[in-house]
């Protein structure tokens, strides 16, 4: 879990603040009465023992003196946690956690937060929702409580994003890490993206690729017969970044999904070097995962900047830009006050990774809980039939759909694609009746808050998508606990980009297929960037 908080929130070791100059007074009068040196090599010398005892002082005010400083400050107000290990705080515990709660599947029906999240499980366990964890030297504040929520996500200004590592960069940039003006710029700019006169022209592409799915489906049924067993998690993968690349890229399709390929390459080598990501200078040593990296940000770069090129030559000769993501973005660019180049590269590569993941995740637990609870795939399945007959689902239709709606917000609270979000404190700050220092992490678990029995009722672990009968709010009892795209002026703007995708898909398998756990699906959860299941999800669909 640790792992992919440093992906989401990238959660980073502090820099070192200016608390070690008062130290360094302590000195001065030693000093002093030193016999200052005459020639130049004992210049040379005296610098270099200078510099060489302000470094050592500084990395151990960073890796000791303030970790305890602020362990000491929150113990004060207190809140309580893990004691701090020298430098690695709890990643190597976390790391190991993690290793063996993956090495086996669990049933269907049990609790898989200890599977995905052990540490956050087992520091709230002993500690309660308002305590800390440590991430490298860097203490890390879980939030639970609705009305802390609230005020962390509403307080965009006293809770920033935290720093991203320079390896998250390698990934992806853009509006998701920003603060401050540029945040506020680029949200302005890419919110009409996603309005719903944009969103009713991007579904030709929606249906377009999941027709095409369905298609690949019902002629596998043919030739092997009543039924067929298919691992969908790979097939919806593939369809969701293809439609990324058509909405997006538009008549740049194809070498949109190369850039796919290698962004989803990108997210394995990532995840795989944050391990270390701890350790001062890691990411400068010439290993091979760290070079595949460099040459994979250049190609990703490069391809884009390709894409870019093309476009803004069809602009020029005075074609209007399409309604895609590209298109938007640089019909901004082209105004003062505009994105860069290098900004719309970035944008663009957090599309892919931010809405391939979301939506393909989101389906593939809907066909997983819908194999498993088979009146809900019936309900669903008539609802569909009722709206659409076998006819294309067009925007509006998609929109009236009652019950598929009451489904994905379940899955979506028993399975939320990301585990935790992660804000920072960069001044002292008031949280409630607490005050936290500059300089901690704050964490609010949404897999943990989805899952609180004190907020969702004993059943809380149960599929009960009759909980949004009557919307969220009555679901929640107007209490901030349902967080699928967080919350406040920093909500996922490609929400209803990724509902509407995920209905479309849903809407043609209902009307063609129904669909059953394979034997041989393993129930794994496992977060990666987002929440995917580790064995595949293997189904069995029979033609209607």
């Amino acid at each position: 879990m640790l792992i992919n908080t440093y992906i989401d929130n990238s959660f980073l070791i502090s820099k070192t603040h200016t608390h070690t100059q008062p130290y360094l007074l302590l000195f001065f009068p030693l000093l002093a009465e030193m016999e200052m040196p005459t020639t130049p090599v004992a210049v040379a010398v005296a610098f270099a023992v200078t510099a060489l005892a302000i470094w050592a002082w500084k990395a151990l005010d960073w890796v000791w003196l303030k970790p305890k400083r602020l362990e000491a400050y929150l113990k004060r107000q207190g809140i309580t946690g893990n004691p701090y290990t020298f430098l690695v705080g709890d990643v190597r515990k976390e790391l190991g956690m993690v290793k063996e709660a993956s090495s086996r599947p669990i049933g269907l029906n049990e609790d898989f937060a200890p599977r995905v999240a052990p540490l956050l499980m087992e520091t709230v366990k002993n500690h309660g929702k308002l305590s800390y964890m440590w991430i490298g030297p860097t203490p890390t504040v879980i939030i639970m409580k609705p009305d802390h929520i609230k005020e962390v996500f509403n307080k965009v200004y006293d809770f920033p994003k935290p720093p991203s590592h320079p390896m998250v960069k390698l990934l992806a940039s853009g509006v998701a890490t920003y603060d401050g003006e540029k945040w506020s710029k680029h949200r302005k700019i890419i919110n009409p993206a996603f309005h719903l006169e944009k969103l009713k022209k991007m579904v030709p592409a929606l249906y377009e690729n999941c027709g095409e799915v369905i298609s690949k489906w019902e002629r596998l049924i043919l030739e092997g017969g009543s039924s067929v067993e298919v691992d969908v998690w790979q097939v919806l993968v593939s369809m969701t970044a293809d439609v990324i690349s058509r909405t997006a890229f538009g008549s740049s399709y194809e070498e949109g999904k190369q850039i796919f390929e290698l962004q989803e390459e990108q997210a394995k080598r990532v995840l795989q070097a944050l391990q270390m990501g701890f350790i001062p200078g890691f990411r400068f040593l010439p290993t091979k995962n760290n070079k595949r990296m460099k040459e994979i940000d250049r190609e990703v770069k490069w391809r884009l900047r390709e894409i870019i090129n093309k476009r803004e030559m069809v602009m020029k000769t005075g074609e209007a830009p399409e309604d895609d993501l590209l298109g938007i973005l640089l019909e901004s660019n082209s105004g003062e006050g505009g994105m860069s180049i290098e900004d719309v590269i970035e944008e663009c590569r957090l599309f892919y990774l931010a809405g391939q993941e979301t939506t393909s995740v989101l389906l593939v637990w809907t066909m997983i809980l819908l194999s498993q609870h088979q009146e809900w795939q019936a309900r669903a399945r008539d609802e569909v039939l009722q709206v659409f007959g076998q006819e294309k689902p067009d925007f509006d239709g998609l929109s009236h759909l009652k019950t598929v709606t009451m489904i994905l917000n379940e899955v979506f609270r028993l399975y939320p694609p990301v585990v935790l979000l992660g804000r920072s404190t960069d001044k002292e700050t008031r949280l409630g009746d607490k005050t936290l220092p500059s300089g901690v992490q704050i964490a609010v678990p949404m897999l943990l808050v989805h899952h609180d029995p004190d907020l969702w009722g004993e059943d809380v672990l149960k599929f009960k998508p009759e909980r949004f009968a009557d919307g969220i709010s009555k679901a929640t009892k107007n209490q901030l606990s349902f967080l699928p795209f967080g919350w406040g002026p920093r909500i996922c703007p490609g929400q209803n980009f990724a509902m509407t995708e995920a209905k479309m898909a849903l809407s043609l398998i209902l009307q063609r297929f129904s669909f059953e756990l394979s034997p041989s699906y393993k129930h794994s959860p496992h977060m990666v960037l987002t929440l995917h299941p580790q064995f595949g999800a293997q189904l069995i669909f029979r033609k209607l």
